[in-house]
């Protein structure tokens, strides 16, 4: 990773899981908060098993607190039932692998936005973030668009395996671009947007680097 001094050293990393396995083993009493704040997520975590509205009603406050309104809400959460629906169809049409999944994914946002998913992220300038939740309204309602005419034609033409899945994928993403490109017709203007919901950067550690080489030089 990119040390102080600009240079690449070697550097040990932990990812989430693994921070919080270190804060559990941490024997000082400075560490007790961040346990029992470990503890409390894991209650939560249980009583979210025994009682599934209890994540719902947490997943509307949170979207609340961002600042989204309830008709953003309510179009985000149908559409995550939408997404549900549409891997079950994959699911029963031979699509196992999760990099299938995102292949098929990746076939229906290309389709209509002329971008990957990770493309669209890198776009708004987000990375683990959701990328529905960084959406317009109007480009979330073309993803959940390109995501039912995938499944309407899945169900109807019942494709088996990756090949052709993406073509039908293919074929519900057009759905979407059809719809945009009379949407943009109308407005004038493109309706994709490099606009997110995020109130923080992220640093660019290669232009970071970029710049401390100059100076040293």
């Amino acid at each position: 990773m990119i040390a102080n001094d600009g240079k690449l050293r070697e550097t040990d990393t932990l990812d989430t899981k693994g921070i919080f396995r270190l804060i559990e083993s941490i024997p000082s009493s400075k560490a007790e908060p961040f346990k029992i704040w470990l503890a409390q997520m894991g209650k939560e975590r249980i009583d979210e098993i025994f009682d599934p509205e209890i994540a719902i009603n947490r997943a509307i406050d949170y979207y609340r607190g961002r600042g989204y309104d309830d008709k953003w809400i309510e179009a985000r959460l149908k559409g995550i039932l939408d997404r549900k629906k549409l891997t079950d169809v994959w699911k029963e049409n031979g699509i196992k692998q999760n990099y299938e999944y995102a292949i098929l994914t990746n076939e229906i946002y290309q389709s209509w936005s002329g971008m990957k998913a990770s493309e669209y992220k890198e776009y708004k300038d987000i990375r683990k973030e959701s990328l529905r939740d960084n959406m317009t309204d109007i480009e979330v309602a073309l993803t959940d668009l390109g995501e039912i005419a995938t499944r309407e034609l899945a169900k109807e033409h019942k494709p088996y395996g990756l090949k052709e899945n993406r073509k039908v994928a293919k074929m519900g993403g057009h759905a979407a671009k059809v719809a945009r490109d009379d949407i943009e017709k109308n407005l004038g203007k493109s309706v994709i947007s490099k606009t997110n919901v995020l109130n923080y950067k992220y640093l660019d550690s290669n232009k970071i680097k970029k710049k401390k080489l100059l100076k040293e030089e």
